[in-house]
């Protein structure tokens, strides 16, 4: 009876791992008719506030820190029916992988990859299309659940942000 119990235990911590996680999570916005969406999974700060970024936190452990997946599972893709400009880079229309930067905590670079359908982990810095500094700011609560979001910036421009515990990064996008 006690096997069974602690099994029980083991399987139901798990099941609250996995859950924290939401997968197939979008952001998606239309700006003169074309779309443009990033696909991510969604992991939550799960009580690990202050423990996630920098050498020493969560994200620190995994193997290609300091650049991160920018979610969970699988790579984080983005999708755009239009050539853009994101900050100063060029970025063809087309289907890429986002990673960020975060060497420096405080100042995020994100990273547009043209290797696409990799897991999260499998970064190729020679498959960089290019990267941009992101505005960091902090989030007016503890974001517990990472999210992107794009939003409308005026005329063809769109905000894409990313925010996750503490940290909120921002890049402006043109669409052309």
């Amino acid at each position: 009876m006690n096997k069974f119990m602690l099994w029980a235990g083991i399987l139901a911590v798990a099941g609250l791992a996995v859950a924290a996680t939401k997968a197939d999570q979008t952001a998606t916005i239309t700006v003169g008719g074309k779309t443009i969406t990033i696909k991510y999974s969604s992991p939550a700060v799960n009580g690990r506030t202050g423990k996630l970024f920098g050498k020493d936190g969560q994200i620190g452990t995994d193997t290609g820190y300091p650049v991160w997946r920018a979610g969970a599972n699988g790579a984080t893709a983005l999708h755009t029916d239009a050539d853009l400009t994101i900050g100063s880079l060029s970025v063809p229309k087309g289907d890429y992988t986002l990673f960020v930067n975060l060497a420096d905590p405080d100042n995020w670079e994100l990273i547009v990859n043209k290797q696409t359908g990799q897991s999260g982990l499998d970064y190729d810095a020679k498959q960089d299309l290019g990267r941009v500094k992101m505005t960091m700011s902090k989030p007016k609560a503890l974001v517990e659940q990472l999210v992107y979001t794009l939003t409308h910036a005026g005329g063809n421009k769109v905000k894409l942000q990313l925010a996750w515990e503490n940290h909120e990064g921002s890049v402006t996008a043109t669409v052309k």
